[in-house]
């Protein structure tokens, strides 16, 4: 049975945090920035890039942005983890999208190969059971390899490759059985960057300059929307909840994030989970021809046909497509991030 909490409500979001955190969770980076009739500037947003919505009417088909009235009011449920989705529409996903299940224990166990190559030793973040598919977390704080600092270990870039909910980046919930994991079981890649942060500061200040460049060194990209905003929201819940175990846990006066925090952390994850085709390196079906093909619903076992490339029509199709950019967080100083794209990293 799962917990009910995993099911992030974005029209909560919008009462406790306000428009601008659940705005820039929507944003999308590599389409320039518009301006509407009154001179105000906006972003783009990230698009469902999926068919799965598209019965709901306009505004939901596959190119069409997700907008903040998409996901609250009368459809503040419509996009849910998928923990908490039925095992038909669970298998739906996997048949039509490729959507692929990872149960948490092996997230684990892939991280702790990551980890083991960084430390150069076993079990240094929790030990598993492997007969039962458990874990249990190393009490006490982590000691660091000689040569070797916290402070490298939180900017060493990490990358989920085709994220989903991002369940390798953060575990908010067993992806198996949709139960809460308590906050000190963590096993995601930030989970861990932000439990060293968490044991080697004493303050507020140091504390989120720190989780900041945890954000900063956390990367993941997704094609589908609804998926994206997901991994995106579990990111900046992440965010949230390890502050509050700090705050606590040091008896600070404050244990919420202000808001103006909370904007920054939903700007940093906006560039650093971004919306890819991971073949291409560009937003997904942007290309002409591409797009031609997505809205022609010409579908094969992933849902779409891939896009033929051949000699002749190579360089027309990839100058069409938009290809995703990243930020360079300190090409050009923190205050004013540089922007890259993926395909030249």
């Amino acid at each position: 049975m799962t917990d009910q909490r995993i099911d992030i409500i974005e029209e909560d979001w919008l009462n406790q945090y306000g428009l601008e955190v659940v705005e820039r969770l929507l944003w999308e980076h590599s389409r320039p920035k518009f301006y509407d009739e009154s001179g105000q500037e906006h972003h783009h947003h990230i698009y469902w890039a999926t068919d799965m919505y598209e019965h709901i009417g306009k505004g939901f088909g596959f190119f069409d942005e997700i907008e903040i009235a998409s996901v609250t009011g009368k459809y503040r449920t419509l996009i849910r983890p998928r923990a908490d989705k039925s095992k038909e529409e669970q298998l739906r996903r996997t048949r039509d999208k490729a959507e692929v299940f990872t149960p948490s224990w092996v997230c684990n166990a892939q991280n702790n190969l990551i980890d083991e190559a960084w430390f150069g030793r076993k079990d240094v973040f929790n030990t598993v059971n492997k007969n039962e598919h458990t874990w249990k977390a190393i009490e006490g704080k982590i000691e660091f390899p000689e040569g070797k600092t916290w402070q490298q270990y939180v900017y060493d870039t990490r990358l989920e490759m085709a994220c989903g909910e991002a369940p390798y980046l953060v575990s908010l919930y067993d992806t198996t059985t949709g139960e809460t994991i308590p906050i000190h079981q963590r096993i995601g890649l930030l989970d861990r960057k932000l439990r060293v942060v968490g044991e080697n500061v004493d303050n507020s200040t140091d504390w989120i300059y720190w989780a900041k460049v945890a954000l900063k060194s956390t990367y993941g990209f997704e094609w589908q929307g609804d998926n994206l905003l997901l991994a995106r929201e579990s990111l900046l819940k992440t965010f949230i909840e390890y502050y509050a175990d700090f705050a606590t846990s040091h008896k600070l006066r404050y244990k919420v994030l202000r808001k103006n925090t909370l904007q920054t952390a939903a700007y940093i994850i906006s560039w650093n989970i971004f919306q890819m085709d991971g073949v291409t390196k560009a937003l997904p079906m942007s290309g002409e021809h591409e797009k031609a093909i997505a809205q022609s619903q010409q579908s094969n076992l992933f849902g779409f046909d891939e896009p033929q490339e051949t000699p002749d029509n190579m360089n027309e199709i990839q100058k069409k497509r938009i290809y995703v950019q990243v930020a360079d967080w300190y090409r050009d100083g923190e205050a004013n991030h540089g922007v890259i794209e993926f395909r030249r990293i």
